[in-house]
Protein backbone atom coordinates (compact mmCIF):
# COMPACT_ATOMS: atom_id res chain seq x y z
CA UNK A 1 0.00 0.00 0.00
CA UNK A 2 1.59 3.29 -1.00
CA UNK A 3 0.78 6.65 0.51
CA UNK A 4 -1.40 8.97 -1.52
CA UNK A 5 -0.51 12.55 -2.45
CA UNK A 6 -1.16 15.10 0.33
CA UNK A 7 -4.77 16.22 0.51
CA UNK A 8 -4.66 19.48 2.40
CA UNK A 9 -7.47 20.22 4.85
CA UNK A 10 -11.21 20.41 5.16
CA UNK A 11 -13.95 18.56 3.29
CA UNK A 12 -11.50 17.01 0.84
CA UNK A 13 -9.65 15.26 3.66
CA UNK A 14 -12.90 14.13 5.27
CA UNK A 15 -14.20 12.68 2.00
CA UNK A 16 -10.90 10.92 1.28
CA UNK A 17 -10.68 9.42 4.77
CA UNK A 18 -14.29 8.18 4.65
CA UNK A 19 -13.77 6.63 1.22
CA UNK A 20 -10.54 5.00 2.39
CA UNK A 21 -12.32 3.64 5.47
CA UNK A 22 -14.96 1.98 3.27
CA UNK A 23 -12.21 0.57 1.03
CA UNK A 24 -10.37 -0.74 4.09
CA UNK A 25 -13.54 -2.40 5.38
CA UNK A 26 -14.22 -3.86 1.95
CA UNK A 27 -10.76 -5.38 1.64
CA UNK A 28 -9.99 -6.40 5.23
CA UNK A 29 -13.29 -6.49 7.14
CA UNK A 30 -14.22 -5.04 10.48
CA UNK A 31 -11.92 -7.12 12.70
CA UNK A 32 -8.76 -6.17 10.75
CA UNK A 33 -9.71 -2.53 10.18
CA UNK A 34 -7.08 -0.06 11.44
CA UNK A 35 -6.81 3.70 11.46
CA UNK A 36 -3.15 3.29 10.46
CA UNK A 37 -4.17 1.62 7.20
CA UNK A 38 -6.75 4.33 6.50
CA UNK A 39 -4.07 6.97 7.12
CA UNK A 40 -1.70 5.21 4.68
CA UNK A 41 -4.41 5.02 2.03
CA UNK A 42 -5.13 8.74 2.26
CA UNK A 43 -1.63 10.03 2.88
CA UNK A 44 -2.60 11.83 6.08
CA UNK A 45 -1.15 11.27 9.52
CA UNK A 46 -3.30 9.19 11.85
CA UNK A 47 -3.45 12.12 14.31
CA UNK A 48 -5.33 14.03 11.61
CA UNK A 49 -7.91 11.24 11.60
CA UNK A 50 -8.10 11.10 15.40
CA UNK A 51 -8.72 14.86 15.52
CA UNK A 52 -11.92 14.31 13.54
CA UNK A 53 -12.95 10.88 14.86
CA UNK A 54 -12.37 9.83 18.47
CA UNK A 55 -11.72 6.17 17.62
CA UNK A 56 -11.94 3.62 14.83
CA UNK A 57 -15.60 2.85 15.55
CA UNK A 58 -16.58 6.51 15.23
CA UNK A 59 -14.74 6.61 11.89
CA UNK A 60 -16.41 3.40 10.73
CA UNK A 61 -19.88 4.63 11.69
CA UNK A 62 -19.35 7.92 9.87
CA UNK A 63 -17.96 6.14 6.80
CA UNK A 64 -20.94 3.77 6.71
CA UNK A 65 -23.43 6.63 7.05
CA UNK A 66 -21.69 8.58 4.29
CA UNK A 67 -21.67 5.57 1.97
CA UNK A 68 -25.33 4.74 2.52
CA UNK A 69 -26.48 8.35 2.12
CA UNK A 70 -24.50 8.85 -1.08
CA UNK A 71 -25.44 5.59 -2.75
CA UNK A 72 -29.08 5.19 -1.69
CA UNK A 73 -30.73 8.56 -2.33
CA UNK A 74 -34.33 9.05 -1.25
CA UNK A 75 -36.50 9.53 -4.35
CA UNK A 76 -39.42 11.91 -4.86
CA UNK A 77 -40.95 10.98 -8.22
CA UNK A 78 -44.55 11.87 -7.35
CA UNK A 79 -45.61 8.20 -7.39
CA UNK A 80 -45.30 5.67 -4.56
CA UNK A 81 -44.80 2.86 -7.08
CA UNK A 82 -41.93 4.68 -8.76
CA UNK A 83 -40.45 5.86 -5.45
CA UNK A 84 -40.39 2.35 -3.98
CA UNK A 85 -38.99 0.87 -7.19
CA UNK A 86 -36.27 3.52 -7.29
CA UNK A 87 -35.44 3.05 -3.62
CA UNK A 88 -35.28 -0.74 -3.99
CA UNK A 89 -33.13 -0.55 -7.14
CA UNK A 90 -30.73 1.85 -5.38
CA UNK A 91 -30.50 -0.54 -2.44
CA UNK A 92 -29.80 -3.51 -4.73
CA UNK A 93 -27.11 -1.56 -6.62
CA UNK A 94 -25.50 -0.46 -3.35
CA UNK A 95 -25.57 -3.96 -1.81
CA UNK A 96 -23.88 -5.27 -4.94
CA UNK A 97 -21.12 -2.63 -4.78
CA UNK A 98 -17.84 -2.92 -2.84
CA UNK A 99 -18.98 -0.30 -0.33
CA UNK A 100 -22.29 -2.07 0.22
CA UNK A 101 -20.57 -5.38 0.79
CA UNK A 102 -18.19 -3.64 3.21
CA UNK A 103 -21.05 -2.18 5.21
CA UNK A 104 -22.86 -5.51 5.36
CA UNK A 105 -19.68 -7.28 6.47
CA UNK A 106 -19.50 -4.91 9.43
CA UNK A 107 -23.14 -5.50 10.30
CA UNK A 108 -22.80 -9.29 10.32
CA UNK A 109 -19.36 -9.42 11.95
CA UNK A 110 -20.66 -10.40 15.39
CA UNK A 111 -22.78 -13.23 14.00
CA UNK A 112 -19.68 -14.64 12.32
CA UNK A 113 -17.82 -14.85 15.63
CA UNK A 114 -15.84 -11.67 15.00
CA UNK A 115 -15.77 -8.62 17.26
CA UNK A 116 -19.13 -6.86 17.40
CA UNK A 117 -19.53 -3.72 15.32
CA UNK A 118 -20.21 -0.47 17.13
CA UNK A 119 -23.83 0.19 18.07
CA UNK A 120 -23.52 3.42 16.08
CA UNK A 121 -23.11 1.33 12.92
CA UNK A 122 -26.61 -0.06 13.43
CA UNK A 123 -27.91 3.50 13.69
CA UNK A 124 -26.87 4.00 10.06
CA UNK A 125 -29.69 1.71 8.97
CA UNK A 126 -32.21 3.20 11.40
CA UNK A 127 -31.31 6.67 10.12
CA UNK A 128 -31.73 5.54 6.52
CA UNK A 129 -35.19 4.17 7.29
CA UNK A 130 -36.05 7.45 9.02
CA UNK A 131 -34.78 9.42 6.02
CA UNK A 132 -36.97 7.37 3.66
CA UNK A 133 -40.19 7.86 5.65
CA UNK A 134 -41.27 10.96 3.67
CA UNK A 135 -41.65 8.72 0.60
CA UNK A 136 -44.57 7.06 2.37
CA UNK A 137 -45.90 10.22 4.02
CA UNK A 138 -46.11 11.97 0.64
CA UNK A 139 -47.95 8.97 -0.83
CA UNK A 140 -50.51 9.10 1.99
CA UNK A 141 -51.00 12.84 1.37
CA UNK A 142 -51.52 12.15 -2.37
CA UNK A 143 -54.14 9.51 -1.54
CA UNK A 144 -52.06 6.63 -2.92
CA UNK A 145 -51.96 4.82 0.43
CA UNK A 146 -54.52 4.50 3.24
CA UNK A 147 -54.43 7.13 5.98
CA UNK A 148 -52.60 5.85 9.04
CA UNK A 149 -50.15 3.73 7.03
CA UNK A 150 -47.05 3.19 9.18
CA UNK A 151 -44.16 4.51 7.03
CA UNK A 152 -41.46 2.62 8.93
CA UNK A 153 -43.24 -0.73 8.54
CA UNK A 154 -43.66 -0.18 4.81
CA UNK A 155 -39.98 0.70 4.32
CA UNK A 156 -38.88 -2.29 6.42
CA UNK A 157 -41.11 -4.53 4.32
CA UNK A 158 -39.53 -3.10 1.18
CA UNK A 159 -35.94 -3.78 2.24
CA UNK A 160 -36.43 -7.05 4.16
CA UNK A 161 -36.62 -9.42 1.16
CA UNK A 162 -33.52 -7.84 -0.38
CA UNK A 163 -31.46 -8.19 2.81
CA UNK A 164 -32.84 -11.71 3.34
CA UNK A 165 -31.61 -12.87 -0.05
CA UNK A 166 -28.18 -11.31 0.41
CA UNK A 167 -27.53 -12.15 4.06
CA UNK A 168 -29.46 -15.36 4.70
CA UNK A 169 -29.79 -17.31 1.46
CA UNK A 170 -26.75 -15.84 -0.30
CA UNK A 171 -28.66 -15.15 -3.49
CA UNK A 172 -27.71 -12.58 -6.09
CA UNK A 173 -30.07 -9.62 -6.19
CA UNK A 174 -30.95 -7.57 -9.24
CA UNK A 175 -33.59 -5.23 -10.64
CA UNK A 176 -36.15 -8.05 -10.67
CA UNK A 177 -35.56 -8.56 -6.96
CA UNK A 178 -36.04 -4.84 -6.41
CA UNK A 179 -39.24 -4.74 -8.46
CA UNK A 180 -40.70 -7.72 -6.59
CA UNK A 181 -39.85 -6.19 -3.19
CA UNK A 182 -41.46 -2.89 -4.20
CA UNK A 183 -44.59 -4.62 -5.52
CA UNK A 184 -45.03 -6.66 -2.33
CA UNK A 185 -44.55 -3.62 -0.10
CA UNK A 186 -46.95 -1.36 -1.98
CA UNK A 187 -49.57 -4.11 -2.36
CA UNK A 188 -49.47 -4.81 1.38
CA UNK A 189 -49.70 -1.09 2.16
CA UNK A 190 -52.67 -0.57 -0.17
CA UNK A 191 -54.39 -3.56 1.47
CA UNK A 192 -54.10 -1.73 4.81
CA UNK A 193 -51.65 -4.14 6.42
CA UNK A 194 -49.55 -1.30 7.84
CA UNK A 195 -52.37 0.76 9.42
Amino acid sequence: MSAAAPLGRGPKVRAAVLAAAVDELSEHGYAAFTVDNVAQRTGVHKTTIYRRWSDRDALIADALADSVAAEIPVPDTGSIDDDLNTLARSLVAWISSPSGRAVLSVMVADTAGQPSPPVSARHVFRDRIRTALPVVTRAIERGELPPGTDPAELIKTLVAPIYFRVLITGETVDDRTAAAAAAVAVTAARAGLFT
